[in-house]
């Protein structure tokens, strides 16, 4: 059995869960109030972002996205956050978007929503992103007639490989004809590594494809676009906004040890916070200082050669003495592992063992998917501590048990405790144990029945609900149908 097999071959059941009465609710740690730099949670409860693809192409929010967001503020979670929100003016797919003022109408929309539904007990932030180009994985000959640069770097590869010096002159088209034709080992004689990979699994930008006069310019272009992000989120009435350095996209690259920038931005620690520092301050000068200014960011990369929780450590201190008012955890969830795609398909940064360890299922290890990833959180906090700020510290990764979430506050490890696959499987479950009735709790699988269908980039769902009285007046369903919102389970 190959170690991935071994890993993998162990289930986990659900531990059993004990819930709350309402009076021992009522002294929990849990559900009692939190400062957020300049803002109070009314519970230490959080949703964290999740991204549900009901946006239009553009970007827009629609009926299906308010419909969403209102079924978790109907929970009351203290912290519901917006997923990630594209800060460029780009198309991007049905992802949110924040990269012009037209969005903001829209935005505001959500937030009266989130009011609204919430009876404004939920505080609202949205999580501002950017990533640089991921294309989907071509097909063998269009990508070797099209796609690939025959420079003369090649075709000397070409031509020691075929022992033909000829190739070093040949015209272009006869290079990519032989190539069109050439078995597996002359692919891999005659391409160098990105090129193998552009085959393989699609072209893919790096942060420190600095030879790109985009990529070299993103520490001159990003802290204004943040910034500008974070001006519409206030106009849009967010209570606050976080700011995406987490996973696979442009500012965890930065800040991963795999960055190898030579311009100042990449290299030791010190220069891998440069730019996430930048746009901090950027963003802060932007909303003032009475505005929720938040970071998620990895505690761990979990590929060879990437961040690991002392480089999150230190971060998180410099983050703090920067004045940031919040740091979620995450960890994981990166390209560089990441399974070979079909072609026709991109590739999906959640698919290889960092994909895993950020959405631990219970296909699992001997240490099971159960609050796995709390550790770090529990790491960056003593840090913080050690500095001397306050500063909160979220965490998640497999929560879903009052005991689990009480537990991680009654030992220090985190100040507010995340949850989004058992709050997407039941919206209304912090407000069942709040109010005494967590046995009426629908209990996540953690399957990741989800995650798959974030992966084929359908709208997200839960199994436990997402066929469940799709025929009742009023409910909305997919193509496929399956209902876009959990139906209401009261104890």
């Amino acid at each position: 059995m190959s170690a991935v097999a071994e890993r993998f071959k162990i289930r986990h059941r659900l531990p059993a869960a004990r819930w709350p009465t309402r009076e021992e609710a009522a002294r929990a740690r849990l559900f009692q109030p939190a400062r957020i730099g300049p803002v109070m949670a009314e519970q230490r409860t959080w949703v964290p972002a999740m991204v549900p693809w009901r946006a239009t192409d553009d970007g827009f929010v629609t009926d299906e996205v308010l419909a969403w967001y209102a079924r978790f503020a109907e929970g009351r979670p203290g912290v519901l956050v917006v997923e990630a929100t594209g800060i460029r003016d780009v198309a991007s797919g049905p992802l949110l978007r924040i990269g012009d003022d037209r969005f903001v109408p829209g935005l505001r929309r959500l937030v009266e929503t989130v009011r609204e539904r919430s009876a404004g007990h939920t505080r609202l932030f949205i999580q501002a992103i950017d990533f640089v180009a991921v294309r989907r994985r071509p097909e063998p000959e269009k990508f070797l007639r099209r796609f690939l640069d025959v420079d003369a770097a090649l075709r000397g590869r070409l031509a020691e490989a075929t022992r033909d010096a000829a190739w070093r002159q040949a015209p272009e088209t006869a290079v990519r004809e032989r190539l069109v034709g050439a078995d597996r080992a002359l692919l891999e004689a005659t391409l160098d590594d990105r090129q193998r990979e552009a085959l393989d699994y699609g072209y893919r930008e790096r942060i420190w494809d600095t030879h790109l006069p985009h990529i070299r310019e993103l520490p001159r272009v990003l802290p204004g676009l943040f910034a500008e992000a974070g001006r519409r989120a206030r106009e849009a009435g967010f209570d606050g906004i976080e700011l995406h350095y987490a996973h696979a996209y442009t500012m965890a690259s930065f800040l991963s040890r795999l960055n190898t920038r030579d311009d100042g931005y990449g290299g030791p620690r010190e220069q891998r916070v440069r730019l996430p520092l930048e746009v901090l301050g950027a963003v802060r000068a932007r909303v003032g200082g009475d505005y929720v200014v938040g970071i998620r960011y990895l505690g761990d990369d979990v590929v060879a050669g990437g961040s690991d929780v002392e480089d999150a450590a230190w971060f998180g201190a410099r983050f703090a003495e920067a004045g940031v008012d919040y740091l979620s955890v995450s960890k994981g969830g990166r390209f560089e592992d990441a399974k070979q795609p079909r072609v026709g398909e991109a590739v999906y940064p959640y698919t290889g063992r960092s994909g895993y360890e950020c959405m631990p299922t219970v296909l699992s290890d001997e240490r099971g998917p159960f609050a796995r990833n709390v550790p770090l959180a529990a790491r960056i906090r003593g840090a913080i501590r050690e500095a001397g700020f306050d500063t909160s510290v979220v965490t998640s990764g497999g929560i879903g048990t009052f005991e689990q979430a009480e537990g991680i506050l009654e030992r220090g490890e985190a100040d507010f405790v995340a949850a989004a696959r058992q709050s997407l499987a039941d919206p209304d479950w912090w407000e069942k144990m709040r109010a005494g009735a967590g046995a009426s709790v629908r209990r996540c699988e953690f399957t990741n029945y989800c995650e798959g269908l974030d992966q084929m980039h359908k709208p997200v769902t839960c199994k436990l609900w997402d066929r469940v009285g799709t025929d009742e007046p009023g409910v909305r369903v997919t193509a496929d149908g399956r209902r876009l919102t959990a139906p209401t389970v009261r104890s």
